[in-house]
């Protein structure tokens, strides 16, 4: 590919990186609990579909500093909606998971999520869906691994 087209693909991923967040603004709008920031609802939103995590993986995913992490995981654990658990094998090493309170308020998010995903590819086509399924799965591999 010449430097040209990496150019071009560069800014068509900007283009598409771009719609992306505003689609996931649309879609995920008032879809968060009132008793909790918009960056506690992305800290459940990474744990529901990636858990379990350390503290470390969250921090890195969401840029935050440590000590920032651990204020908000405090949070969300005394909200309920979080615990932290050992793992078996290393004492040592915690883990962060959804507890059933978060896993209920999480799931009860995503219905409506896919509410809104369905309502935008309701006109899509079959041949239409497999493209999309096609693309999102060459954009993981390739691109957002």
């Amino acid at each position: 590919m010449s430097t040209l087209d990496q150019t071009t693909l560069f800014n068509q991923f900007v283009t598409f990186t771009t719609a992306v967040h505003r689609v996931t603004h649309d879609i995920t709008k008032n879809v968060k609990a009132d008793h909790i920031t918009p960056l506690q609802y992305n800290i459940l939103e990474y744990l529901y579909v990636s858990q379990p995590v350390t503290p470390t993986d969250i921090s890195e995913c969401h840029d935050l500093s440590m000590p920032n992490t651990s204020r908000e995981l405090k949070k969300l654990t005394e909200k309920w909606l979080i615990e932290k658990v050992e793992d078996p094998l290393d004492r040592r090493k915690r883990y962060v998971q959804l507890s059933s309170e978060g896993k209920s308020m999480m799931k009860d998010a995503f219905d409506v999520v896919e509410a809104h995903f369905q309502k935008r590819i309701k006109d899509a086509t079959d041949d239409d869906l497999h493209d999309i399924e096609k693309a999102i799965i060459t954009l993981q591999n390739k691109l957002f691994y």
